[in-house]
C-alpha cells in the first residue's frame, strides 16, 4: 500500500461561534450540541472513558470547525482495504460529498452514533453522498461484528498502521474517536467534528457542502 501525503494548505478553520454565515440547519444544530457535550463529559473525569468497554477512549467535545472553499487544502489522497477485502480509492468518489467517520468497536460514543450514521447514509444516498468508516484499531472479526450489529451499509477501511489517520494529519487526532470529516465534491476538507456528533449539526454540514458548486 502506498504512502499518503499530508493535507496541505488548509486555512484557519471557522469555529461554531465565528461570524461566517452558516445554514439555518447548522445553526439550529448548535442548540443540540450542549446535550452532546454533557453526554461526553459524563464519560469520566478529564474526558477519559475508564470502563473496560471503552479502554483507550479519549473524549472529544463534539465541537466542529468549517473551512470556506478558498481556505481548503489539496484533496485528501487515500487508498486502503476495506474489512470486506476490497481496495477503495477515495479519488473514485470525486464529485460526491463524502463523510469520513473514524471509529472503533469498543468506543462508547462510536456505538451511540452508529444508528445516526446509518440513517444519514440512507437519507442522503439519492443525493450521492458517500460514507466511509476508518478503523485503525480493530481486527477483521471485531469490526465486522460491529457492522453486523448496527447493520452498517457503507464500507470501513481496515486502517492498520493508521495510514488513513496520517492522511488527515493535523485534523484528526488518533486518540480522539469518534471524529468525523466532511469532504467537498473535490475531496477537500470542508468540516470536521471531534467527538460524538450532534446529528442535526452533521446533516447541516453535509447540506452546506451539497449546496456548493462542484
Amino acid at each position: 500500500m502506498r504512502s499518503f501525503p499530508k493535507p496541505t494548505g488548509l486555512g484557519r478553520p471557522t469555529a461554531v461561534s465565528a461570524s461566517r454565515p452558516i445554514t439555518r440547519r447548522t445553526l439550529l444544530g448548535g442548540l443540540g450540541a450542549g446535550a452532546a457535550l454533557l453526554a461526553l463529559g459524563a464519560c469520566a473525569p478529564g474526558g477519559a472513558q475508564e470502563s473496560s468497554a471503552g479502554a483507550g477512549y479519549v473524549a472529544g467535545d463534539g465541537s466542529f470547525a468549517t473551512w470556506a472553499p478558498g481556505e481548503r487544502g489539496e484533496p485528501i489522497t487515500l487508498v486502503g482495504t476495506t474489512y470486506g477485502g476490497e481496495e477503495l480509492d477515495l479519488a473514485d468518489w470525486r464529485g460526491n460529498v463524502v463523510v469520513v467517520n473514524f471509529w472503533y468497536a469498543a468506543c462508547p460514543p462510536c456505538r451511540a452514533e452508529a444508528p445516526d450514521l446509518v440513517a444519514i447514509s440512507e437519507d442522503y444516498a439519492a443525493q450521492g453522498v458517500q460514507l466511509l468508516g476508518v478503523n485503525p484499531r480493530d481486527d477483521v472479526g471485531t469490526a465486522q461484528a460491529f457492522e453486523r450489529s448496527f447493520e452498517i451499509p457503507y464500507p470501513s477501511l481496515h486502517d492498520e498502521g493508521a495510514r488513513a489517520v496520517a492522511a488527515f494529519e493535523g485534523l484528526v487526532p488518533l486518540q480522539a474517536m469518534p471524529s468525523t470529516v466532511v469532504l467537498d465534491r473535490q475531496g477537500r476538507v470542508a468540516a470536521r467534528i471531534l467527538g460524538q456528533f450532534d446529528p442535526t449539526i452533521l446533516r447541516g454540514l453535509i447540506d452546506d457542502a451539497l449546496a456548493e458548486e462542484a
